[in-house]
């Protein structure tokens, strides 16, 4: 059965604990969120086709071995574990990037899970499966995208459900919504709080127009 694939492209990763290294992006297409900053709209609907193996084959095309699927909602498509796996008998390090709102049990625990927590001011803060968190290892990451202090207030009430997890604080990210809070007011906050936190800003946008598509 063919993914539905929005773009695939080779960048610098812009977030999580793997920010700054060369990686290449599958896009899918499709998302069930509809987050109030979301920066990838386009990814909603348009797409082609292509099976496992053409994925694959593109793959092999770049100079790379760290892979990212991310969306959208990559887990919404049926495929995408099974795509994941491949990648991963391929020898490639693979990334997932995910809304948090679908179970990221059926996903491959070779592969870094990054599960994107919603916070109130995305809207979609019902929509969060917060069964996830117990679905962690200790490879997979958290992030959080905030951009008022609701949200911060909120993410702090989750970090204490993951203090019984064997979760590296390191890969725990507090990321403040672009161009809508201030990097240095969230730095603040998670310094008057002794938070064991990373402060993530994203750094491909810092690096090109955050309004460009594929990097």
């Amino acid at each position: 059965m063919p993914l539905t694939v929005n773009e695939i492209f080779y960048s610098i990763q812009g977030e999580s604990s793997f920010a700054g290294l060369p990686c290449v992006f599958i896009r899918l297409t499709g998302c069930n969120l509809r987050c109030s900053y979301c920066d990838t709209q386009y990814a909603y609907y348009d797409g082609e086709e292509l099976e496992i193996q053409a994925i694959l084959d593109r793959m092999l095309t770049y100079p790379c071995r760290l892979v990212e699927v991310t969306g959208g909602e990559p887990l919404l498509q049926a495929e995408t574990p099974n795509l994941i796996y491949h990648l991963l008998e391929q020898g490639f390090a693979v990334l997932l990037e995910t809304n948090g709102s679908v179970d990221i049990s059926k996903v491959d625990s070779r592969c870094v899970r990054i599960l994107d927590i919603k916070c109130p001011s995305s809207g979609q803060v019902q929509c969060n499966d917060l069964n996830n968190l117990q679905r962690l290892s200790n490879r997979d990451e958290v992030k959080f995208v905030i951009g008022d202090r609701v949200d911060y207030e909120f993410a702090k009430e989750i970090l204490k459900q993951l203090e019984a997890l064997p979760l590296d604080p390191s890969r725990i990210h507090f990321s403040p919504v672009f161009g809508r809070m201030k990097p240095d007011t969230l730095a603040k906050w998670i310094l008057t709080d002794h938070l064991p936190v990373r402060l993530h800003l994203q750094l491909h946008k810092t690096i090109w127009d955050a309004q460009l598509r594929g990097v």
